[in-house]
Order: C-alpha cells, then structure tokens, then sequence
C-alpha cells in the first residue's frame, strides 16, 4: 500500500516520523510520503526535518519514506512559488490543502494548484470540471480522502475526475495511528465513492508514478 498524505507532530499530526513510520510499516504500507502542512512562516523548519527523517527511516525500517509538504491556506496567487520553494528544500512530494467543504480554504486554491502542477491535491471539495480538466493535462493527482471530515464530497470528486480523464489516488491524511490504512478501510471508502474495490489498484499505480518520479 503506498499513502502519501500524512502528518507528523511537526504540524497537526500526534506522532513523531519514527512512531508514525514504523507503524505505517506494520499497518502494510510499503511507501509513504510525510506531508506536514507548511507556509512561508515554518516551511524551511519542518522539511529540512523531515528530509533528515526521511533518509535515516527509509535506511532503517525497509520502508520507503519521501519528505513532502502540505502547503496550507498559501494565498492562491502565490502557490507556484510556494512549490518551487518547497521543492528547492527538499520535498519529494508537494500536496496542496484543497478547497474542502469542511473550512474555509482561499477560493482559487484548486485551480491555482493544479496550474503550478503539484503532485497531489487534496480533498479538493466541489471540484469543478475545469480543475479536474487542468490536473489531467498537468498529471496532478486527485485525493479520494479516507478522512470522514474531508471525504463527504468523495463521491462527486471522483465522477468528476473520471470524466475529465484526471488520475485519481487514495490517501489517508493521517493525524493519528486511528487513521491508518486498513483493507477494511479501503472497501469501505471505495463503496461510499462510487468505485469498485478493483479501482484501487489504479490508484496505486497513480500514486507510484510519483513515487517513481521521486524515489
């Protein structure tokens, strides 16, 4: 299983890199992508961190761990740049924090993120048909979320998104070990959105194609 939307105490997540690795391995993931949030005000802290984290765990527990980044509430205007930075200081993998119907989130993030061609963005809301549309001619991943917070749009996300052709993943978004992948978990998400359980091995090779970008 390869899940590359989690979260560490670096941000909102309750473990540490080592404990949340470790477990992530034991739960049956075999990559995964450590993706606190960040902003211009924390973003060089949390990911020269997280790189450091990142090598010595994937040396250590057989598991590979890429350094990511959760860009969060960035101004839409300035989210190009953002992932430029983020990627000069070492993220792998760089999720933008989509417009979900479940906070506030800057009208224009969607678009605005698929344009500046991050990796994956998360639970995106009310996607629209010209989002979906620019994330597929960009190859940006959309987020089926397994948290319930985020993933009450699930449905409508992944309509959308086949019919404009854009790749869709599955991620976690984990804050705590409860949040962890399980096969159960994975059935269930995939009913509730529409999807037969077979789809989830598409959504694998979505999300390899990042790890294989970066790995």
């Amino acid at each position: 299983m390869i899940d590359l939307h989690m979260h560490t105490f670096f941000s909102d997540g309750v473990l540490s890199p080592f404990e949340l690795v470790y477990r992530a391995k034991s739960s049956g993931c075999s990559a995964i992508a450590l993706t606190d949030h960040v902003d211009y005000s924390n973003m060089e802290f949390v990911i020269s961190n997280i790189v450091k984290a990142a090598r010595v765990l994937t040396e250590s527990y057989g598991i590979l761990v890429l350094p990511g980044a959760e860009l969060t509430y960035i101004p839409p205007k300035l989210i190009k740049s953002a992932v430029g930075e983020c990627r000069r200081l070492g993220a792998k993998v760089v999720v933008v924090h989509g417009e979900t119907i479940a906070e506030v989130v800057p009208p224009g993030t969607n678009i605005c993120a698929v344009e500046a061609c991050v990796d994956i963005l998360a639970h995106p809301g009310r996607l629209s048909e010209g989002e979906a549309r620019a994330a597929a001619k960009n190859n940006v991943k959309i987020e089926v979320s397994t948290r319930k917070r985020y993933g009450a749009t699930n449905r409508e996300i992944v309509e959308i998104a086949l019919k404009e052709e854009a790749k869709l993943v599955l991620d976690t978004d984990t804050h705590g070990p409860e949040d962890l992948l399980t096969k159960e978990l994975i059935a269930r998400i995939l009913s509730e959105s529409g999807l037969p359980l077979c789809y989830y091995d598409i959504m694998q090779k979505n999300a390899l194609e990042i790890v294989n970008e970066y790995s």
